[in-house]
């Protein structure tokens, strides 16, 4: 197992641990230095809290803050089930974050593709590093398990949730 497959393993984990509780399984870890040093989950995708603002990413960076505020955020590496939504991967490179691991493509709302030469000075200078699709079929598989849970409203019917159970059709017929 390779250490991106390693550290996306305990990525998981968490993810499992919010689709336990009934929420989106978005799993994230903070690594320096081949050491966890922040972990997250995805919280209040459901009533009564559900909230866009809870997710995986932004949940990690809050306690990477109150636990490491010293830490230099740009030898990060960050690691989330999910590729990071538009917001999360600002929010990520505005706090000094150059590299992300992600498992499973977000078709829907991934900013990884975002190129960033095309805004303005402040983003168009920042040099990132993306690598996708680490352990993405154990990835894909909590989102389906999620999708298809009837209890689970959020994104339900999305093109998100439609393009995980094609993905899983995909992968069976393999």
């Amino acid at each position: 197992m390779t250490d991106h497959e390693n550290f996306m393993q305990q990525a998981l984990e968490e993810a499992n641990k919010a689709l336990a509780a009934g929420e989106f399984p978005v799993g994230c870890i903070m690594v320096l230095e081949d050491k966890i040093i922040s972990r997250g989950r995805r919280i209040n995708s459901k009533a009564p809290n559900d909230n866009e603002l809870d997710h995986a990413e932004i949940v990690t960076l809050r306690e990477l803050f109150a636990q490491h505020p010293e830490i230099d955020r740009s030898e990060i590496v960050v690691y989330s089930t999910m590729e990071p939504c538009l917001m999360c991967y600002v929010t990520l490179l505005l706090n000094g974050i150059r590299k992300i691991v992600y498992g499973y493509e977000d078709i829907m709302g991934g900013g990884t593709n975002l190129d960033l030469q095309t805004l303005k000075p402040l983003y168009r200078e920042m040099s990132v590093e993306i690598i996708p699709h680490i352990l993405r079929r154990e990835s894909l598989e909590l989102f389906n398990a999620f999708f298809a849970d009837q209890d689970n409203t959020y994104w339900k019917d999305s093109p998100l949730a439609r393009y995980t159970v094609a993905q899983i059709a995909a992968e069976t017929e393999k």
